[in-house]
């Protein structure tokens, strides 16, 4: 077989099958996906135009330079940015039609005195992530400060929002707490005269599990990738991972019992065995935590990943199983054929869902099917 050694298949079909569920699911909210982060690594182009075909009202990024560049990419339509840094371009980003998002009065006066012309903003509000955002008197601060600049026609304030802390554990009370914090920020905003054209609060989790935190719009990001966002989330969508990251077998090895695999020899083989080589490694992203404590999917059957996974290249044992050079190793995907999950994966490696897709690069190709590509 030929084709690229280490590659990243992105379903562009199951990712639309995926919005189409959750924006289902939320009823009559409209739906932002989030495509920052190269769209979780999925490819934020591709991505992105797939979404606006299924029919996502919105587009989010983290950065005043992801918006950019998916403008450049020939996207239209609403688009919201959201972490920037002092300095950000901002007024590249207004002349591109982007939506910006002021978390502090700084940062207001900071785009208002760069704008080219009267920018369409939102307020973010702290309410209980501790993270960006208003919080308590600089919230107040901040939505009078904005309210003169509205009334003097400098700016237009289109939304207010904020983002949930422990979504994925639906019972937590930091739930409700922050609910109760936003909408007594939405009802100072309106005091205030603003008129917030969209309040929304929700993320993946909630989107999918708490219907009252719903508002005018929901943020999808991780579930619109097929990944779900914690292994005990319960709810009735149904979504299909989006990336299967493999690799073709670069040597096939015979060892002997005792014999010490990859650096350390954290693995001796207690048998004689079928070691084989798949050039991914972290340089590509796979985590080294990895190491030890995954399977990945070869001829319809999981086998363990040996050794200290290195930088560009990790081990697995195949035992007595027929392999040769070139042959597939699925490391993730949707379990078709039997393969783990990107979530299988990030349990063993005692992390997220999230950082398992997103970190894969480097020298990984990304081939795209269905979809918008």
């Amino acid at each position: 077989m030929t084709g690229p050694q280490a590659e990243a298949v992105i379903d562009l079909d199951a990712y639309a099958a995926n919005v189409a569920a959750l924006r289902a699911h939320v009823g009559d909210a409209q739906v932002m996906t989030v495509v920052k982060a190269d769209a979780y690594g999925h490819g934020s182009v591709p991505v992105a135009r797939t979404a606006r075909a299924a029919g996502a009202d919105w587009l989010g990024v983290a950065t005043v330079d992801e918006a950019v560049a998916l403008r450049a990419s020939g996207d239209v339509g609403p688009l919201l940015c959201w972490l920037a840094a002092p300095g950000a371009a901002f007024a590249a980003a207004i002349d591109a039609d982007v939506e910006l998002t002021a978390s502090s009065v700084a940062q207001l006066e900071e785009i208002l005195a760069v704008a080219p012309r009267r920018p369409r903003l939102q307020l973010k509000v702290d309410t209980g992530l501790s993270r960006n955002g208003a919080l308590g008197a600089e919230w107040s601060r901040l939505v009078e400060a904005a309210a003169v600049a509205q009334s003097a026609g400098r700016v237009e304030i289109t939304g207010v929002w904020s983002h949930f802390a422990c979504a994925d554990e639906p019972q937590h009370p930091a739930n409700d707490r922050q609910e109760a914090v936003f909408r007594a920020a939405v009802d100072e905003a309106r005091a205030a005269g603003i008129e917030p054209g969209l309040r929304h609060l929700s993320n993946s989790p909630a989107a999918l599990t708490r219907p009252s935190a719903r508002f005018d719009l929901v943020r999808l990001g991780i579930a619109t990738y097929g990944v779900p966002p914690a292994r005990d989330l319960d709810h009735p969508v149904e979504l299909r991972p989006v990336m299967t990251l493999r690799g073709r077998l670069a040597a096939v090895k015979r060892v002997p019992a005792g014999s010490g695999i990859s650096y350390g020899h954290t693995v001796v083989t207690d048998r004689d065995t079928t070691i084989g080589l798949v050039p991914l490694g972290y340089g590509e992203g796979v985590p080294v935590a990895a190491s030890n404590r995954v399977s990945v999917g070869f001829a319809g059957e999981q086998v363990p990943q040996v050794g200290r996974v290195c930088m560009d290249q990790l081990m697995i044992d195949l035992g007595d199983r027929p392999a040769r050079v070139g042959d597939v190793v699925t490391l993730f995907g949707p379990g078709d054929d039997g393969e783990p999950s990107a979530l299988d994966w990030a349990d063993a490696c005692g992390t997220i869902g999230y950082e398992i897709v997103t970190r894969i690069g480097g020298r990984v190709v990304r081939s795209y099917v269905g979809g918008q590509s």
